[in-house]
């Protein structure tokens, strides 16, 4: 693939596990000075690790869900716990991974993980 189709597929994947409403919110939001940036995601991100056959998507979210609870990136947590649910997972999986996350990257980060998922969890559910 050339870096034009890798984006195109990226987008395509970006959409169906983002969701058509935050990606349309983060284009309407690029400027010249994170044009490159949102190119860069789109294409390596979601053209080429979240589209590969190697793992199905419910498992690439529970792996992402855990990696962002672990590092503290709530912001970008919450919004994979959204897309989490979009690929299938329940909130009981969601928690179970993160059960997970307290036992290897320590309860303080699990705490704030819970947290931030309960929120998202909450919005989600109406």
């Amino acid at each position: 693939m050339n870096d034009r189709e890798r984006h195109e597929a990226g987008m395509t994947v970006r959409r169906q596990v983002l969701g058509d409403a935050h990606v349309d919110r983060a284009i309407a939001g690029t400027d010249e000075f994170t044009a490159d940036f949102q190119d860069f995601i789109t294409r390596y991100a979601w053209g080429e690790v979240w589209s590969r056959p190697g793992l199905d998507r419910r498992t690439r979210s529970c792996v992402t869900l855990a990696v962002l609870a672990a590092l503290h990136h709530d912001e970008e947590l919450a919004m994979h716990v959204r897309a989490a649910l979009r690929n299938g997972l329940s909130p009981e999986e969601v928690a179970e991974v993160l059960l997970q996350v307290g036992v290897y990257a320590g309860v303080p980060a699990a705490n704030r993980a819970f947290k931030v998922a309960r929120e998202t969890l909450r919005q989600e559910a109406g």
